[in-house]
């Protein structure tokens, strides 16, 4: 059994034991930490841009549509037959009408751009993620008539105002006197605060009650669109052409996320790929350290390989011995580096705050960043790629030097010993 398992037995003993080379050991030693280090980086990197990915997707989509109908060019007039057209056709988790204002709202001197979004306080619920994200009131007091605003938390700071407070908000269309075109002006009683966690809505939008926002642009009870929510997220784009081939009406424009937010989701799509081959560079080079270790071990084994040679062992079997050594030091290194990975990864929301508290900082800044927090989604699909492409290159760093051992001639080996 031993003689026919020999080159394994060899391989494993050569790869524990003390060389005489010394460097020889601290060389595989590197190898080990080097890919160690090159796969928890790589098990890391792709976790955190996964958990950034749908981080993302979820923040976005709190705040824009799954799928959604807007007029062309004109507002729709009657949105409650659309809506039940669009029920007729597919099924939905929920829908609701809204009007668009792009507006400056202004207090004591501070002014400020927004996109003012008209809603339905009850159908809001049924479409988007914001009424839950609401910190100080609640959507209910966006009364029509009482014109209340909703603020994003961001937006509430630079205008210096608390729920109680009065606001004036300024918009574009307005209207001619003798004395020229002047913008319309309403005061707002501020009636809530939220916060979606993303700095580009907390900092640039408002809710208010859509009946408010058609006095405003004297729009009787026209709306710019429909917001649709869909039980699965991912059908959007299916969901969205069936509408769009069953609604027919070339006044009505029909999206997704999808299209929307294509170019943003891409980049992600792109980052991560790209981070994953910059750090497989890491892995490779720590990969093919491997090459140098067993060219030394061969030039210190030498006495070794010829006897193997004369006593019975074929080229086939010198190769795999060494093929075996290189091998291990490639699983114990991906084996390391894939539980730190792991580890990393999933305790990385108590490991961020611990380093920004250690060095008196916020490595992700609200003001910069999309999202403020370090989010991790480990996947085992990614685990599995970056050990099968860890060992894939460990294995093929072994093949040079294995092969120069097994082609090594015995009485020359022994010539000088």
């Amino acid at each position: 059994m031993y003689q026919r398992y020999y080159e394994a037995i060899i391989g494993f003993r050569y790869t524990k034991s003390r060389a005489r080379n010394n460097f020889v050991s601290f060389i595989s030693v590197i190898a080990m930490v080097g890919i160690a280090l090159g796969v928890a980086a790589l098990v890391v990197v792709l976790s955190v841009m996964n958990g950034f990915q749908q981080e993302l997707r979820e923040r976005i989509l709190g705040v824009v549509s799954h799928v959604q109908i807007q007029g062309y060019g004109k507002p729709i007039q009657d949105w409650s037959s659309l809506d039940a057209q669009v029920r007729s056709v597919v099924s939905i988790d929920g829908s609701a009408p809204y009007s668009l204002i792009q507006g400056l709202l202004s207090k004591d001197g501070a002014v400020r751009g927004a996109m003012i979004r008209g809603v339905v306080p009850e159908l809001e619920k049924t479409v988007s993620a914001l009424p839950d994200q609401i910190v100080e009131g609640h959507i209910e007091s966006l009364i029509g008539g009482n014109f209340n605003i909703i603020l994003g938390s961001e937006l509430a700071a630079m205008l210096r105002v608390r729920i109680g407070d009065d606001l004036l908000l300024m918009i574009p269309k307005g209207q001619v006197t003798p004395a020229g075109v002047i913008p319309r002006l309403k005061m707002f009683q501020v009636a809530g605060i939220f916060e979606a966690g993303m700095y580009d809505y907390d900092a640039g939008l408002a809710l208010i009650n859509i009946k408010d926002s058609q006095k405003l642009t004297r729009s009787k009870n026209a709306v710019d669109g429909l917001r649709i929510k869909i039980k699965d997220l991912f059908l959007a784009p299916s969901v969205s052409e069936e509408l769009a081939s069953r609604i027919d009406d070339p006044n009505l424009l029909v999206s997704d996320w999808t299209q929307s937010h294509a170019n943003f989701f891409r980049a992600v799509q792109i980052e991560k790929k790209v981070m994953f081959i910059i750090l497989l560079l890491v892995v490779a080079v720590a990969a093919f350290n491997i090459v140098s270790t067993l060219v030394m071990a061969v030039a210190d084994k030498r006495s070794d390989i010829a006897i193997l040679r004369t006593i019975g062992a074929s080229p086939r079997g010198v190769m795999l011995i060494f093929m075996i050594q290189g091998a291990l030091i490639g699983i114990i290194g991906t084996t390391a580096g894939t539980i730190l990975g792991v580890l990393v990864a999933t305790n990385i929301d108590t490991i961020v705050p611990f380093i920004e508290t250690l060095l008196g900082m916020d490595l992700l800044s609200k003001d910069i960043y999309y999202i403020s927090d370090l989010p991790s989604d480990l996947r085992i699909n990614d685990v599995m790629i970056v050990i099968a492409v860890s060992l894939f290159l460990s294995v093929t760093a072994t093949l040079y030097p294995s092969w120069k051992a097994s082609t090594l001639r015995p009485a020359e080996a022994l010539r000088y010993e």
